[in-house]
């Protein structure tokens, strides 16, 4: 029989210890990965993600000094739905409050519920570019042959324009893609 020095028991079971807290750790870090990325990606407009805002006020407008705005929508092959913006520029004034708009059409015979991912280019402008209120915020549901016009608040940051890189930038692309959200299948 072989008699275990009790150092040796107690290192053993503090190393298994630690080790289940690392790997628990691990887990959860894993776990809020995606939401933690998201938020840093709205924080600091990192690969064309834009900002939220926190509340329903822009800065002001900055005068004598604007971007061209332009607007892209795209639909995933698998969402029968027709998305386009009503113009597809504008030219806006930097710290302005501004609007847009989208129009969404389910070209289906059955009710669809979408959601839009986004982004700005070029991506370092998404860190300038704001939104205030937006279709993208919440999932969309078209009935059959249903139509739905859209709109996007926003501004852009006049921060730009302290930015040596970024205050050369005359056009910003706000782009869009509707995708199907997967409806749970009902049991009958």
């Amino acid at each position: 029989m072989t008699v275990l020095d009790p150092h040796v028991a107690s290192r053993n079971g503090r190393t298994a210890g630690i080790m289940a807290l690392v790997v628990l750790a691990m887990l959860g870090l894993a776990y809020a990965s995606v939401p933690l990325y998201r938020i840093f990606c709205e924080a600091t407009g990192f690969d064309g993600t834009t900002r939220r805002a926190k509340g329903p006020a822009a800065p002001g407008p900055v005068a004598g000094k604007s971007v061209s705005v332009r607007f892209d929508a795209n639909v995933s092959n698998s969402l029968p739905w027709r998305f386009r913006p009503e113009q597809n520029t504008q030219l806006v004034t930097i710290g302005e409050r501004q609007m847009a708009f989208f129009d969404a059409k389910n070209l289906s015979a059955r009710t669809i519920t979408g959601t839009a991912a986004f982004n700005v280019t070029p991506a370092q402008a998404g860190r300038y570019f704001t939104k205030i209120q937006c279709f993208c915020f919440s999932e969309q549901t078209l009935k059959p042959g249903e139509e739905a016009r859209m709109p996007v608040v926003f501004y852009v940051d006049p921060a730009i324009l302290k930015d040596a890189d970024d205050r050369q930038i005359t056009e910003i692309t706000l782009s869009y893609t509707f995708y199907p959200v997967d409806q749970p299948q009902s049991r009958g």
